[in-house]
């Protein structure tokens, strides 16, 4: 949001905001320049938390009745502001650290790289895509990547769903250099920034094994994404309502046995992904919890086409 920005925020309880953002998932006809989020206030105050909603206009009553509406029937008390002419997405990853998640070191250009045996490093720079590593759900699933390799998996065709900077997509095909791997995101914004982030970390874009295939789309719907399949490995760090809706299609795009990575997901949305994925017939591999956030690896039954 780089025009004319405004901000409205409340506060509340965590247990109230965490409901209000899964409240917000479930609505599917949600005003898509309407961004919100959820954060602690300060981290010796991890009860307390602040919902933020950013727009590209001043916010209207109806704006702010469509935020409260989160809210189950209690009425939050909303403050204004109008925000600087700035990209608040870019600005507000400008200066995070770097982090070191199984095999991978992820940092901004502003940090220097690391040289260390066995460690691939990333430089992701702040953009208008989400996924710098540093995120706990990304740093999550470069963690459970590293150890699905340290067990054994082995990949030839993956797909990366809802990709952002690319990040992911970058990190298997490091683990699996042979692998045929797509990269998709709904956001046509996120074509260039991993095309941009491709080149900086020497990763090959093409159609061949061990190249990376960027597309626009919408979960798998997607002639290219569906003809490239069957997968071994779909990587989807996306938000829980889109997983749970997803459940079937992931299900029906891996090879028997194949692999399912998801994050994106509140540790309070894990048993309702969970459900979705055991009713599409994948069964749970793995999980961690990095923060409030779930990361979980699932197989698809061997037997279930």
């Amino acid at each position: 949001m780089s025009a004319d920005s405004w901000k409205l925020t409340t506060y509340a309880p965590r247990p109230i905001i965490e409901a209000a953002l899964i409240a917000h998932e479930d609505v599917w006809d949600w005003d898509h320049d309407v961004v919100i989020s959820g954060s602690e206030i300060a981290e010796d105050k991890p009860d307390d938390w602040r919902l933020e909603a950013w727009l590209a206009r001043k916010p209207s009553k109806a704006d702010k009745a469509m935020v409260a509406a989160l809210f189950s029937g209690l009425a939050p008390v909303f403050t204004t502001e109008k925000l600087p002419q700035v990209d608040w997405l870019t600005t507000s990853q400008q200066g995070l650290e770097p982090i070191r998640a199984g095999v991978f070191h992820v940092h901004t250009p502003e940090h220097p790289a690391l040289s260390e045996p066995g460690l691939r490093d990333y430089t992701i720079p702040a953009s208008q895509a989400f996924g710098t590593g540093q995120h706990a759900t990304t740093a999550g699933c470069l963690t459970m990547l590293s150890h699905m390799k340290q067990q054994g998996v082995v990949v030839r065709n993956c797909a990366d769903i809802g990709t952002g900077t690319g990040l992911l997509a970058f990190a298997a095909l490091h683990l699996w250099p042979r692998a045929l791997a797509t990269a998709s995101d709904i956001d046509a914004v996120c074509l260039d920034v991993v095309a941009d982030n491709a080149r900086e970390n020497g990763v090959a874009l093409g159609a061949g094994n061990g190249e990376l295939t960027m597309l626009v789309a919408d979960g798998m719907d997607h002639p290219l994404l569906q003809v490239r399949g069957p997968y071994d490995l779909i990587i989807a760090n996306i938000l829980a309502g889109p997983l749970i809706s997803l459940a079937p299609d992931f299900a029906k795009h891996l090879l028997p046995g194949g692999h399912l990575l998801l994050a994106g997901l509140l540790e309070t949305q894990e048993a309702q992904v969970r459900k979705a994925c055991r009713r599409a017939g994948m069964r749970i591999a793995a999980r961690l919890v990095n923060g409030d956030w779930s990361i979980l690896w699932l197989r698809k039954r061997s037997g279930t086409y």
